[in-house]
């Protein structure tokens, strides 16, 4: 994971626990070496879970711009659930690293 993302973690969490996010994966440039801060985007996978769709709206564009203010870059954030496609999925596996996941207590 780039040392962006990793310089921000609390700052990730505390959006994650602000916009209802049940896990939040990064996938793409932004894991390895290719990431360029100056022209990269960062690419998240996000889970809301089911108890955010009266809002899901407000919370999915209230976090893409709040990470982007955070970065200081273009945030591409993709819903877990929308992930259909065998072969996207498998590209994403490929660099997909765990960033948030919503401790069990506060799921409840």
């Amino acid at each position: 994971m780039h040392i962006i993302i990793e310089s921000h973690r609390d700052q990730v969490h505390q959006l994650c626990r602000q916009f209802g996010v049940q896990s939040l994966d990064v996938f793409g440039s932004a894991t390895g070496d290719a990431f360029d801060p100056q022209r990269s985007d960062i690419d998240f996978i996000v889970d809301f879970g089911p108890e955010a769709q009266p809002d899901l709206f407000n919370r999915y564009f209230g976090l893409n711009e709040a990470l982007a203010t955070l970065f200081g870059c273009k945030v591409d954030l993709v819903m877990a659930r929308g992930m259909v496609n065998p072969h996207f999925i498998a590209s994403v596996n490929r660099t997909r690293q765990p960033v948030y996941a919503r401790p069990i207590a506060e799921a409840a």
